[in-house]
């Protein structure tokens, strides 16, 4: 790919990371050197297998902090803010360096819309980018500053889930 595009999987229904780790699963069975960050999960401690999967196929995984404020009591907000900026810079030079091919930031649109990330730095994160790399953001809340940024946007909608009759997340199926 000599120019990497830039996708949105937003909104209130299910499936945004879901595909994002079958669009890197994709990308890796084709080769391609893939990178996936963990901005709101902490996969460590909440068992997101797929991750491990993603590990074992070749991708490099990356997680800046142990879940965000208002799911970890233990973490501040100064605290995620650091780690998430930090996260990025650290990402932006790995990516460069080792010539990754799809980067995916799984949940970083929550991360701003949360109020722990300005978009705009965001908006410079992907100015920054290597031109060949493919970059997937995921999460609620994707702003209109980013949506015109990006060239592929899905909205996931909710229209019904199990959850508003008290089926509680099933292993395998949401996690």
């Amino acid at each position: 790919m000599k120019h990497g595009l830039i996708h949105i999987y937003s909104g209130e229904g299910k499936g945004k990371t879901t595909a994002s780790v079958g669009l890197a699963v994709r990308a890796l069975s084709h080769g391609l050197n893939v990178a996936y960050s963990s901005f709101f999960k902490h996969p460590n401690q909440t068992g997101y297998n797929e991750i491990i999967v993603l590990k074992n196929l070749g991708a490099k995984i990356f997680s800046f902090s142990e879940g965000m404020p208002m799911a970890n009591p233990h973490i501040t907000a100064k605290e995620y803010w650091i780690s998430t900026n930090d996260g990025l810079k650290e990402l932006l030079h790995f990516v460069t360096e080792n010539k990754t091919q799809l980067l995916v930031l799984d949940e970083i649109l929550i991360v701003i819309s949360c109020n722990y990330l300005h978009e705009d730095e965001l908006v410079e994160f992907i100015k920054d980018k290597p031109a060949e790399l493919e970059l997937v953001l995921t999460g609620r809340g994707a702003t209109e500053k980013l949506i015109e940024v990006a060239d592929y946007v899905t909205i996931f909608a909710k229209e019904k889930h199990p959850y508003d009759r008290g089926i509680q997340s099933r292993i395998g199926i949401e996690y």
